[in-house]
């Protein structure tokens, strides 16, 4: 069964027509051609753009050539507000000093160390969770955020700084679009990039509490009482080239795309893998069985048992890949197939078609899981899977995602038996992530009686 997706935009539809649905939602804004396009082109008075849609022309540009394809400036200024510089923004020597200092708090045995806040985290979300209707992307975003919380500042969302942090957030997320229309005027820096005022004034009141949770940190280290938690091994380590630390601006402003990153795409991908096993019964009992097993003695080593879970959280990634467009401005002269890209042309990689390119992924738009676990042309095309972008600045957390993910399905699945709605079928839409226009509701059924929350977790 073909899994939701957004009305396409009617082919010769006028410029305006365009970027009137491109401010609404950057996915309805695309056209059907899309998803069977090598590659395609856009023009507009003030920039030129190329979609790259094949596995080969994505990998030149975020693997072989990185560093002539560079985030866009004209794109990151949507989210300057609430990340500052943060290495999600930044380009070049700052970016890679940045990597530097962030990449080994997410190495080696972290993702063990990391376990029992996730459990935490997961187990909470499921015990808090009661039967009926339920909108279950505001479940998953209270989950992914507690875990980010727990993991960063060894604080649970309920906490009240983490939880004035949460509240704001989910402001700015409902007030900042995707991407900035004005970014992509030929203006002067200094002329306003026509920010709202309710995005502008959450991303301050985010940005503020950050830094006193930051200020807080930085005193805990100094009395040598700092918790050995990611917030607290990332200000302590220095670049390795340097011997410099990140200041406090500078946490604040990683603090706050950690907090992005970790929180609302793990949440965009747990809400639909749960939508889409509410509405693929077989699939959704395959899980309950795999996740009993787990839930009844959960332990890092019992992970790995939880195999057709991961599968469906992949799956679900494919079909709604949490930052559905990356785009990067080229610096140098290329070519794409037989299109030119000259300095300064808008390079859009777009996970969300090349996921469900039709000429190189069977059934491109079902829901399929057992995709991933077949080896002939079933599977996944090399190269045609991006959710956490490739290259250099693949994301540092991809690892820690895809143990968050199938475990908090699990929790979910062991306790809870989801339906859809009837007559509340999900419309996809690019907010901050690929979220549902009028959210997600299921129906929860209690599947067991509540287990003992004294569970510890076997490491």
């Amino acid at each position: 069964m073909s899994a939701p997706r957004p009305e396409s935009r009617p082919e010769g539809a006028s410029l305006w027509r365009h970027l009137a649905l491109f401010r609404q939602d950057v996915l309805s804004a695309q056209p059907e051609r899309l998803y069977r396009a090598r590659v395609a082109e856009f023009r507009t008075w003030f920039f030129r753009s190329l979609m790259p849609n094949e596995p080969d022309l994505v990998r030149r540009v975020l693997v072989e050539k990185a560093c002539d394809y560079p985030k866009s400036a004209r794109v990151s200024e949507g989210l300057r507000p609430l990340l500052g510089r943060s290495v999600f923004l930044t380009n070049g020597e700052e970016w890679a000093r940045q990597r530097r200092i962030i990449d080994p708090a997410f190495e080696g045995g972290q993702l063990r160390e990391a376990f029992p806040a996730l459990l935490a985290a997961g187990q909470e979300g499921a015990a808090r969770l009661g039967p009926g209707p339920v909108e279950i992307e505001a479940v998953a975003s209270h989950m992914a955020a507690d875990a980010i919380f727990r993991l960063l500042f060894s604080m649970p969302i309920d906490a009240p700084l983490a939880a004035a942090v949460y509240r704001d957030f989910r402001a700015f997320q409902r007030a900042q679009p995707l991407l900035n229309l004005g970014a992509f005027l030929p203006l002067p820096q200094w002329i306003p990039r026509g920010h709202g005022r309710e995005a502008r004034m959450a991303a301050g009141r985010i940005r503020a509490r950050i830094a006193e949770l930051v200020a807080q940190r930085r005193a805990e280290i100094a009395a040598g009482a700092a918790p050995q938690d990611f917030a607290t091994k990332i200000m302590t380590t220095p670049d390795p080239e340097t011997g410099e630390r990140f200041d406090a601006e500078e946490m604040v402003d990683q603090v706050a795309i950690f907090f992005l990153a970790g929180h609302e795409t793990s949440a965009s991908a747990l809400a639909w893998a749960l939508y889409l096993l509410a509405t693929h019964p077989e699939a959704e009992a395959r899980v309950a069985s795999e996740a009993r097993a787990f839930a009844s003695a959960p332990g890092f080593a019992g992970l790995a048992a939880l195999r057709f879970t991961r599968d469906v959280f992949r799956e679900a990634l494919r079909l709604y890949p949490p930052v559905p467009m990356m785009v990067r401005e080229a610096q140098a002269t290329d070519r794409f197939r037989d299109r030119e890209v000259t300095p300064g042309t808008q390079i859009v990689v777009s996970p969300w078609h090349l996921h469900r390119n039709e000429r190189i992924w069977p059934r491109p738009h079902d829901f399929d899981p057992d995709r991933w676990a077949r080896e002939d042309a079933g599977g996944c095309p090399r190269g045609a899977f991006i959710p956490f972008s490739a290259g250099p600045r693949v994301c540092p957390g991809a690892g820690l995602a895809m143990v968050e993910g199938p475990m908090f399905l699990a929790l979910l699945l062991a306790r809870w038996r989801f339906a859809p709605v009837r007559g509340r079928e999900p419309v996809p839409v690019a907010h901050l992530t690929v979220r549902s226009r009028d959210g997600i509701w299921l129906e929860a059924r209690e599947r067991v009686a509540a287990a003992p929350r004294a569970l510890q977790p076997s490491l």
